[in-house]
């Protein structure tokens, strides 16, 4: 004998996930590659070779251009201020971020190191120190991620800012005090460059020894 229409609503109902008190999962949201905060990278990237034509017209000399490749090095580093900031407070954090992210930092801060190098404005061995460290720090990075994340730290922020004045204040056409300040600020971001590094150095090993395949120890 055949069912009827009410009771196969009533079995239907009875079988039913909200009745029953089983709710489906929720799927995270999908954040859309083309956010605030990935655009602001992306601008920062983009602002590099522009950066770096304004910085070597007229062979490095022209105060004009110079003042010029430091306003662009200048909204640069604000982005870099803005963006990370953005993506942690509205969820918009992405794999493109967290990768494009740090290769805007080191194209930045490495560009306008060797450009002043290059222009004679600055001391090779600075240049080597600042970008050596970054080298050094991406390959450690490499090395330990399997076993565990190392968190940024305030020292490092903090090297990334006293580094950015510095090669703001060299990058403009001026001399005296001005230049005399800008070359502190440089000792100061150079000592903060290999302390951090040293810190970094130290993380890395106790991640390393601590941290198993596939074990984060921090975001």
């Amino acid at each position: 004998m055949s069912a009827q229409p009410e009771e196969i609503d009533r079995r239907w109902s009875a079988a039913s996930p909200m009745r029953s008190g089983l709710v489906a999962p929720h799927a995270e949201p999908v954040v859309p590659l083309m956010n605030i905060a990935n655009i602001l990278t992306m601008l920062r990237i983009a602002l590099v070779p522009l950066f770096v034509l304004a910085l070597f017209v007229d062979g490095g000399h022209d105060p004009v251009w110079r003042i010029v490749a430091a306003a662009l090095f200048g909204i640069a580093a604000i982005t870099d201020r803005f963006d990370g900031q953005l993506a942690r407070k509205y969820g918009l954090v992405t794999d493109f971020g967290k990768l494009a992210d740090p290769i805007a930092d080191k194209a930045l801060i490495g560009s306008a190191v060797i450009g002043l190098s290059v222009l004679g404005d600055l001391a090779w061995w600075i240049t080597l120190v600042i970008c050596g460290r970054e080298v050094g720090v991406t390959l450690l990075r490499l090395v330990v991620v399997r076993r565990g994340v190392i968190p940024a730290g305030r020292g490092g922020k903090l090297k990334t800012l006293v580094q950015s004045l510095s090669i703001a204040v060299l990058l403009l056409p001026l001399g005296g005090w001005f230049l005399d300040a800008g070359m502190v600020l440089m000792y100061v971001a150079v000592a903060l460059t290999v302390l951090t590094g040293l810190d970094y150095v130290g993380q890395a090993i106790r991640v390393w020894f601590a941290g198993g395949p596939g074990r984060a120890r921090g975001a």
